[in-house]
């Protein structure tokens, strides 16, 4: 089965179409590199509201059949930052871990990582990611956290992912 992953990119000007979406591109372009196994790419560019983003969130895990999804912008204080209040409201299972290594790699790049609320969290079959919304940042935070995401995935019972070593090495017990 062919791995299929949303990539959510959470703008109020991106999707007024007031400027082109990096951030998306850049996480596309990441697991281009990074993955190795044939996947398809679900691509969205949304305002930041919270309905619109759980609808969203829903859609891809529930409908379109996502094994992952990865949103990127919202998980600032702001009071428009909603993205991980909507990850939340849609997941079953809420992993922590995620957020707290992604907060803690990119404290070491910039002292204002301390202000990023991203986290992750399960629904069905489905893992979903907040990113921050700058690419640099965007790869320090996946270089982190991918390694665990193949095997989550199989956890939960997702499309085999499996990465090219070089790149990102997919950890799983006993391999």
């Amino acid at each position: 089965m062919e791995a299929i992953i949303g990539v959510v990119t959470v703008s109020d000007r991106a999707s007024r179409g007031e400027y082109e979406d990096v951030s998306g591109r850049a996480i596309i372009e990441y697991l281009k590199e990074v993955i190795k196994t044939p996947f398809k790419v679900e691509y969205r560019v949304i305002p930041d509201e919270r309905d619109l983003i759980e609808k969203t969130l829903i859609e891809l895990a529930d409908e379109v059949g996502c094994s992952l999804i990865l949103t990127t912008g919202g998980t600032g204080p702001a009071p428009r930052d909603v993205t991980p209040e909507a990850t939340e409201a849609v997941c079953e299972k809420i992993l922590p871990g995620f957020g707290e290594l992604m907060r803690k790699v990119s404290l070491e790049q910039v002292p204002t990582a301390i202000l990023s609320r991203q986290t992750a969290g399960i629904r069905g079959h489905c893992l979903i990611v907040n990113l921050p919304g700058k690419p640099q940042s965007i790869k320090v935070c996946l270089d982190a956290v991918f390694p665990a995401i193949p095997y989550c995935i199989d956890l939960i019972g997702g499309a085999f992912i499996d990465t090219h070593e070089d790149k990102v090495r997919a950890f799983r017990p006993g391999k």
